[in-house]
């Protein structure tokens, strides 16, 4: 399954590779379009009339982000095995059948991909070392284990993650949550060839508030630190000042030092005030409705024979 976003030339150049995928057995082509602005869903609908295997072709009402995509393509999918690739073609599709044998053969429910070299930039690089960093101190992430978005599960992982409807998913949190049995497995990776990344800097951090306050009360227990930590300083000045008050004698507190106080204990506060805001909102979207994702057209394509 593929999430399609602003795909453009690519698209065919992705349906051309799953052509020409060699597999035995009986498989399906599940394609989600998040409400891309470029035509990519007509010209979807175009050119798989004469695909030679199922596909199911979603249209997403409006951009909902590729991890709800991903799982309401989970959703749509009919397979015991599913494979998931991004669209830019960065990992090969012949790959993937190097996953799928990969968890056929152990008894992983997930197997994941990493690979010798990234063909990212540097700020991608950047960040998915920062994503993973964060994912091993606040969801218990193995360190060797590498989050990537081109991976395998099996059917009894998917319906437990999918029966997740909150508005913020993240699927790696929902991974992490539901299963122990993780693999890995060396795969190559390509230049990209047509576009550029989706993510843009606004979608990379919303990524990584769902991360944050999503599957973790960590930022909450930091934040209690933190308050600790300031008022054990505030009690040490306070002792400092009585010291000095008694044994030396009151003297002229300087303006600096306590406006660079106030602005550390201030801006303290309203950190922690945020951190529990952003919960509380979350909570309130949760609760209200807020719609993981909502489908337009639905489109099953049976299959040709080439």
């Amino acid at each position: 399954m593929v999430p399609l976003h602003n795909t453009g030339e690519a698209l065919y150049l992705l349906l051309d590779a799953f052509r020409t995928l060699k597999l035995t057995e009986t498989w399906e082509l599940v394609l989600v379009d998040d409400g891309s602005m470029d035509g990519t869903f007509a010209a979807a609908k175009r050119v798989l009339s004469d695909f030679p295997v199922p596909v199911i072709l979603v249209e997403l009402a409006r951009n909902f982000g590729e991890h709800a995509a991903v799982l309401e393509a989970y959703r749509r999918s009919r397979g015991r095995f599913v494979v998931n690739l991004d669209d830019d073609l960065q990992n090969p599709v012949a790959e993937a059948l190097k996953l799928l044998a990969h968890l056929r053969e152990s008894e992983a429910e997930v197997v994941y991909s990493y690979y010798a070299e990234k063909k990212h930039s540097w700020p991608r690089n950047l960040c998915s070392r920062l994503a993973n960093l964060c994912a091993t101190f606040l969801l218990g992430k193995p360190r060797d284990l590498y989050l990537s978005s081109f991976r395998a599960l099996r059917r009894e992982l998917i319906e437990r993650i999918t029966a997740h409807r909150g508005p913020y998913p993240y699927i790696d949190g929902l991974i992490l949550g539901a299963t122990n049995r993780i693999s890995r497995l060396e795969v190559a990776h390509a230049e990209r060839t047509h576009g550029r990344s989706g993510y843009t800097p606004r979608k990379l951090a919303r990524l990584a508030m769902s991360l944050l306050f999503d599957f973790s009360v960590m930022p909450l227990r930091l934040a209690s630190v933190l308050g600790l930590v300031l008022c054990a300083l505030g009690a040490v000045i306070l002792a400092e000042v009585l010291v000095e008050t008694f044994w030396v004698g009151q003297r002229q507190i300087g303006w600096g030092s306590l406006m660079g106080a106030l602005a550390v204990f201030s801006g303290a506060q309203l950190l922690m005030l945020g951190i529990i805001g952003e919960y509380v909102g979350r909570a309130f979207l949760t609760v209200s409705g807020k719609p993981q994702s909502l489908v337009r057209t639905v489109i099953q394509h049976e299959g040709r024979p080439a």
